[in-house]
């Protein structure tokens, strides 16, 4: 019988970014047509735009907060600013999407100039609307030491993609 390697694990997202985790809520994240599966490849040119983000849940009551981070800032060889903070909304009822949240954070779109980067998309439970505040910096932000200070536990959901500058060329899958 096979195992099946957890995507999150053999990417090294658990580890470098997050402690181990179980889902328990579905995270849809699309950049135009394109649905983000992890470890899958995009182009800088497709992510200029904020993507579309929907979360599950059934109760509208119950507040999630979305963090995008790069931890392989500026370069994998070299993440002396791990993690990049790329963009963050708080307060996003359940069973809507980003757009329904609060951007404490604006989307600064991916523009990697070395080597492949992962671009990971996490997603807590807060204990209520209005107990997260916008973090002081986007560099070496830490999403272990956020979810502490504010007592949002594990993360509910992630998936990752990764980039890398337009000319370059690896062996990474397509979205």
């Amino acid at each position: 019988m096979r195992r099946e390697r957890d995507p999150l694990v053999v990417g090294r997202v658990i580890g470098d970014v997050l402690d181990p985790f179980t889902r328990s809520i579905s995270l849809k994240v699309t950049y135009g047509p394109k649905e983000i599966n992890n470890g899958c490849e995009l182009k800088p040119s497709a992510v200029v735009n904020q993507p579309r983000v929907e979360i599950g849940g059934t109760d509208l009551r119950t507040f999630y907060t979305l963090v995008m981070v790069d931890p392989d800032a500026p370069s994998p060889s070299d993440p002396h600013l791990r993690e990049y903070l790329h963009w963050m909304v708080t307060d996003i009822p359940g069973s809507t999407g980003a757009t329904f949240g609060q951007e404490i954070v604006c989307y600064e779109n991916p523009r990697p100039t070395i080597g492949i980067h992962r671009f990971i998309f996490v997603l807590f439970q807060q204990l209520g609307r209005q107990t997260v505040d916008r973090p002081g910096w986007r560099q070496n932000f830490n999403t272990k030491d956020f979810s502490g200070i504010y007592n949002l536990g594990v993360p509910v959901a992630a998936v990752y993609y990764n980039c890398q500058r337009e000319s370059g060329s690896g062996g990474r899958r397509r979205c």
